[in-house]
């Protein structure tokens, strides 16, 4: 006995048409011509002779590469945290209600973002000499309680991450404030109504909701900073991967293996902080994927045309809108 035709309703189709997908060609033609030309790329990579790949692997654990690597890390995960602290301080006066505050989140993020890194990483590397000593005192006169010589606090390391935390900062308040400002103004009214304070209900309320929105895009300034921790010569700061491969290269006159070394060590960190992004953005997007109501999945799927392109979150919204139809009804 034929199996009786119904839809995701479950209501009888008479006359069911049984419609055969359309074939598609053009994936197949483009999946031909990326394998040609990444083949062709992997050939001329390995069979040239220029780039040296025994060079490559003797140096690609070399103990001062690895040093290098350690203190592009540590660039990175400090400049980040204070970055972040300081965008979400920062987009929050740019919110306030107070004046002054936003006024001076204005000029914050105006300034460092109006100004090129370089140029601010070379002003923090002369900040010893265009003030010897940071002292504390009654301004506008000589008495002074504590004083200290600034090249012992702003070392060459301290200048490259306040440098690049206080520049990326800027970008990222403007992250954080599209979050803050993604999320329905009905939240906090709600909160308000049952007597939560304005800095629980961000805590609390705003801020978890609009991390689904801030994560994407601080995980690409991230992979960002990885990189722009090259740029850290101009401190000068000479301990991270860039310069460590460099000073290598100009050592044996081997610019291009050297070059190689760098790349693949980026790759590598970027492609683990690409696999946290992604984990993160599941955390905080659980909310909002579409999840099934329904107790039991009772296997039905659409026949035809329809079920090739049905995916899963299809199912799970069909399965939810039935279900609610027979709660209404």
């Amino acid at each position: 006995m034929a199996k009786k035709q119904v839809d995701g309703e479950g209501l009888d189709i008479p006359d069911r048409i049984h419609a055969l997908p359309v074939k598609r060609t053009g994936p197949v033609v483009a999946a031909v011509i990326v394998a040609l030309l990444a083949a062709m790329l992997v050939q001329g990579l390995v069979t040239n002779p220029r780039f040296e790949w025994n060079i490559v692997w003797k140096y690609l654990f070399n103990e001062n590469v690895l040093e290098g690597i350690g203190y592009t890390l540590l660039l990175t995960v400090i400049s980040m945290v204070v970055a972040i602290i300081l965008s979400v301080i920062l987009a929050i006066m740019r919110k306030s209600i107070n004046p002054v505050l936003r006024g001076v989140s204005w000029f914050f993020i105006w300034f460092f973002r109006g100004t090129p890194v370089y140029t601010q990483l070379v002003f923090w590397g002369l900040f010893s000499v265009l003030v010897p000593k940071l002292s504390l005192g009654i301004p506008f006169t000589s008495v002074t309680f504590w004083s200290i010589d600034s090249s012992t606090i702003i070392t060459a390391f301290n200048a490259a991450w306040i440098g690049l935390a206080l520049n990326e900062a800027a970008y990222l308040s403007e992250i954080v404030r599209a979050g803050l400002e993604a999320v329905d103004p009905g939240q906090a009214e709600a909160a308000k109504a049952l007597g939560m304070k304005r800095s629980l209900i961000m805590r609390r309320i705003i801020l978890p909701q609009a991390m689904r929105i801030i994560i994407p895009p601080t995980g690409n300034e991230t992979i960002g900073m990885l990189k722009t921790t090259s740029l850290v010569l101009a401190v000068p700061f000479t301990l991270e991967l860039q310069f460590a491969t460099n000073a290598i290269a100009n050592r044996i006159y081997k610019p291009i293996p050297l070059l190689l070394v760098a790349c693949i060590w980026y790759l590598f960190i970027t492609s683990i902080l690409m696999i946290a992004q992604s984990r993160l953005e599941k955390h905080f997007g659980k909310g909002f994927e579409a999840r099934s109501i329904v107790a039991e999945d009772t296997g039905d799927k659409l026949d035809g045309p329809l079920a090739v392109s049905e995916t899963k979150k299809d199912r799970i919204t069909r399965g939810n809108n039935v279900k609610m139809i027979g709660l209404n009804a």
